[in-house]
């Protein structure tokens, strides 16, 4: 429109300079005026052609007359797209904080395989360098079968359970989304713990079985004996059975019982009743408890350097400080020494069991609280034994903060201490060195 404007006013003052001066000057008028309005297009056309060699680092030029309309329409389309291009870049900068954020591994892969971008759990998981392997195919630099066909087959509805041999045995569940044009998205996360807590519960399953099915198995087996009525059993022969099968009962009954004690520490982690506990009154039953257990066999030890109270949860205490005494009664043999002390080491308090049993293997000290674990299988079930007293301390103790430590050697004995933190005793104001050893010696007998 005003480009007509311009062209019209060109034409007017040609007809008036026609009117006073003549057609030849109205001609050489109406040039000059074409000629002007032809150098103020170059002139606007040069402002736009030098724009265009750089249009992000200039701003759109000004212009007059039907350029400045144009250039306006052309400032105002620039301007969106730059708000639009900052918008996605503002987009792609949270993108890549939120995966960074991610607890997992994110992997982008272009419709080749290629590795695009990874935050930084994927290269840590994956081996992989966030910037030297951009561009590289994702299986030549994680080198395993199982996901080399994985991504050939191209079913990604399950994900892939990938064990990894570096490290400390590294297991991912690797998922794969497609997404825009034959693009993946590939997530890895990390269920090591998962695989050994599934692991751990097969264990135990199986371990809880093959404790049950001997006793069950010898019980079921007297009983058919006993019920048929075609075997004729003397009333000697008759009680032995009886015996024997109130014997595995028994035992089964102290498998559930510690089974059902290890159900309710670790259902109630969160969560303990905790009283001040005088620990001469919990030593003095642990104490009697050992008495009740050698039934003489043994010469117990009692010391206590000075009284004390303990916050703890009495009953899970006593319970932890019984399995470690009935352990020693039981693998100490006849005529050997148990001795319980209750010392002071710095700011912390120490119950200890120490005994002249066979010892224990340096190799088999780190593994003896694990459930079932057993260093003499055939021993630990002839005394009675569970495999899951050690396991009870070490739950009862974590509750408590403290910790179990382990001394032993072979043929010299074995010493179980619980080391208490300082923030859980309270030491009666000026209390001494005021229990003296107690000594309980065994019996003498014939033969």
């Amino acid at each position: 429109m005003r480009g007509a404007v311009g062209l019209a006013g060109v034409l007017a003052a040609g007809l008036i300079v026609w009117s006073l001066a003549g057609p030849v000057w109205a001609l050489a008028t109406v040039c000059l005026g074409l000629v002007l309005l032809l150098l103020r297009h170059v002139a606007n056309l040069a402002a736009l052609a030098d724009w265009l060699r750089d249009p992000l680092a200039k701003p759109v030029p000004q212009g007059n007359g039907i350029w400045e309309e144009a250039l306006a329409g052309l400032y105002r389309f620039v301007r969106a797209r730059i708000q639009r291009e900052q918008q996605l870049s503002a987009d792609l900068v949270r993108f890549r904080n939120a995966g960074l954020a991610l607890p997992d591994g994110v992997v982008l892969l272009d419709a080749r395989g290629h590795i695009e971008w990874c935050n930084p759990i994927a290269s840590r998981y994956l081996g992989l360098d966030e910037q030297r392997d951009l561009g590289q195919p994702l299986v030549n630099l994680v080198r395993h079968p199982d996901l080399v066909a994985y991504l050939e087959r191209g079913e990604y509805a399950e994900p892939l359970t990938l064990r990894l041999t570096r490290g400390e045995g590294l297991v991912l569940s690797l998922a794969v989304i497609a997404y825009g044009e034959a693009q993946k998205l590939l997530l890895a996360g990390d269920i090591t713990l998962a695989e050994k807590v599934e692991t751990m519960r097969r264990d135990f399953v199986a371990n809880v079985s093959h404790e049950l099915k001997s006793p069950l198995t010898v019980v079921a087996g007297f009983l058919e004996t006993l019920t048929d009525s075609e075997v004729k059993l003397d009333e000697r022969r008759r009680q032995g059975y009886l015996e024997m099968m109130r014997d595995h009962t028994r035992r089964m009954q102290r498998l559930v019982e510690d089974l059902l004690v290890l159900s309710a520490l670790e259902s109630s982690r969160g969560s303990i009743d905790e009283t001040l506990v005088d620990v001469a009154v919990l030593l003095s039953g642990v104490r009697d408890e050992a008495l009740a257990l050698s039934a003489g066999r043994h010469r117990i030890e009692f010391s206590a350097q000075e009284p004390a109270l303990l916050l703890a949860n009495a009953q899970e205490l006593r319970s932890a400080f019984g399995n470690l005494v009935s352990n020693a009664v039981r693998y100490t043999p006849a005529g050997g020494f148990i001795r319980l002390s209750w010392t002071r080491r710095g700011a912390q308090a120490v119950f200890s069991v120490a005994d002249s049993g066979p010892g224990i293997e340096p190799r088999h000290i780190p593994r003896l609280t694990e459930r079932f674990y057993r260093v003499d299988l055939s021993r630990s079930r002839e005394t009675g034994g569970t495999g899951l007293g050690l396991a009870i301390v070490k739950h009862v103790l974590t509750r408590h903060q403290a910790t179990l430590e382990i001394e032993s050697e072979p043929g010299a004995g074995s010493t179980f201490s619980a080391v208490f933190p300082a923030r859980r005793i309270e030491f009666p104001a000026g209390a001494a060195a005021a229990r003296s050893a107690q000594t309980e010696p065994a019996p003498r007998n014939s033969g």
